[in-house]
């Protein structure tokens, strides 16, 4: 499963990396039911999808957090659901598509919005990169990649927002760069301080083969 390939880790599926943050972020969601955290904000109560051919990140890491979703499209009740955290300082994605479905009860009819990008030889880049990961699958290559430490001792990646719901000592992972192939994620949440979307296509259909996968 695991090769060192010219100072790279390479792992065949990156789920497989995924399950200690998991695992941190149930951590995460234990303070916050005791007290001891504070949610930060609060996101949609909808997963979106995304695929790409190919994520290249410069200063990686990886940590447990919880993000505050409301229930229902109506806004009226939220959970709280644990994601795994990964950030890039830098990123350039090619051949991007993400979705998201919506059903509307008020009409009895479920849209899809589907957004492309990334596909005409100029890759999208992001600057400061967060994603809110629910779930992942990727061949993924790590170069220089540190595995358990701290999240507040971590070198790589931008900082932790301010607010945003981690246990400090907490299990996290960073590399120098990644690189991800053939990605097929569900997350919740996306911020960046900087998002170029080159070659951007957006639609809004009924169709279901409008989702990215």
């Amino acid at each position: 499963m695991e090769s060192q390939v010219r100072g790279g880790t390479r792992w065949k599926r990156f789920a497989v990396v995924m399950v200690p943050s998991v695992a941190a972020a149930a951590a995460v969601g234990v303070g916050l039911a005791q007290g001891a955290l504070a949610a930060s904000f609060s996101v949609s109560g909808q997963q979106f999808k995304v695929t790409a051919g190919h994520l290249h990140g410069e200063g990686f890491a990886q940590y447990g957090g919880i993000d505050t979703v409301y229930t229902k499209t109506d806004g009226k009740e939220k959970t709280q659901v644990p994601v795994a955290i990964s950030s890039f300082d830098d990123a350039t994605i090619t051949k991007m598509c993400q979705s998201v479905k919506t059903e509307i009860p008020l009409i009895n009819k479920t849209f899809y919005l589907r957004l492309d990008a990334g596909n005409k030889g100029t890759p999208v880049t992001a600057h400061n990169l967060y994603i809110d990961v629910a779930q992942l699958d990727a061949d993924a290559e790590f170069k220089n990649i540190d595995i358990g430490v701290a999240v507040k001792d971590k070198t790589r990646g931008p900082d932790v927002k301010q607010g945003e719901s981690v246990l400090p000592g907490g299990f996290a992972q960073q590399a120098q760069s990644a690189d991800l192939y053939g990605v097929e994620q569900t997350a919740w949440a996306t911020t960046a301080g900087t998002f170029k979307l080159s070659g951007l296509s957006m639609r809004l259909g009924t169709d279901p083969k409008m989702e990215c996968y």
